[in-house]
């Protein structure tokens, strides 16, 4: 399959080393394309899951090799560490396997547009509320909706349907979760604003989102533990939110669809009689 070309692509919070990464989806999503710029926009690494005894399996290994083999290939890729891989931000300026790793960075588009690039923790701060109650809740709220997802899309594969995050429908419809984002995306976008950018691109919120608020661009990439998506960079600078389950999806039906040659018919053989 020839691979997808954009300028540039951002993903991030990939989690990998907790259960419930969709490795598998993003490694194809990077195996069939290809870009100028690839920025992991923080949490690529689970290092809160790790210490408490996660999980790496062969997949979660490929995603790095892949990486690390994107940026041998001449891509520039940026690592911008999040809150669950903040280790990484012991070592802030340096070039680690040709990778970057910066606390932020500016991103220019091909139509001149300026964007802060962050992963969006720093933001937690002007939009939290209740205290260590909310928060322990809803950690354990989000622990049984991801619970609830892996075996509502192991039934799912069984029927031969496509992957549905029903974390993502479910979390989008409890009235304080859809607050908080609501409040999370104006913070973003006035710190964007106040910085004298045109937008921003973050992740954190696992909830992606491209929109303009006041005038200013607000761009989410999302995740690839609940809804498997990606932002990416046309040529001409035009921003597309990528929804990666639902493209396999349609790649499935495609494959399904696709007519079956008929077999070739089988020679005629002459038969000759001796008499």
């Amino acid at each position: 399959m020839q691979p997808n070309h954009f300028r540039s692509i951002w993903v991030s919070d990939v989690h990998l080393g907790f259960k419930d990464c969709k490795a598998e989806f993003l490694l194809d999503f990077l195996e069939t394309t290809d870009c100028e710029q690839l920025y992991l926009v923080g949490d690529l690494i689970d290092f809160w899951n790790l210490r408490q005894g996660g999980r790496w399996p062969t997949a979660h290994g490929r995603v790095i090799k892949t990486i690390l083999g994107k940026a041998k290939q001449g891509a520039r890729v940026v690592y911008i560490p999040g809150n669950h891989d903040e280790v990484a931000r012991d070592y802030l300026g340096l070039r680690v396997g040709g990778i970057e790793i910066l606390p932020e960075c500016e991103h220019r588009t091909a139509d001149g547009r300026r964007f802060l690039v962050t992963h969006g923790d720093e933001l937690d701060s002007a939009v939290k509320c209740g205290g260590w109650l909310v928060s322990v809740f809803g950690d354990w709220m989000y622990d049984a909706l991801l619970f609830a997802n892996r075996w509502t899309n192991r039934i799912r594969r069984r029927l031969n349907y496509p992957y549905w995050s029903l974390a993502n429908f479910l979390k989008l419809r409890i009235g304080q979760a859809a607050a908080y984002i609501t409040r999370f995306e104006a913070a973003a976008a006035r710190e964007a604003r106040h910085r004298g950018f045109d937008g921003i691109i973050c992740g954190h919120i696992h909830k992606a989102e491209l929109t303009e608020i006041e005038g200013t661009w607000y761009a989410n990439d999302g995740d690839w533990v609940e809804s498997c998506t990606a932002l990416v960079e046309h040529a001409d600078g035009r921003l597309e939110v990528l929804y990666w389950a639902a493209e396999l999806a349609q790649r499935r039906v495609r494959s399904i669809q696709q007519p079956v040659a008929a077999p070739e018919p089988e020679p005629i053989l002459e038969c000759k009689t001796f008499r």
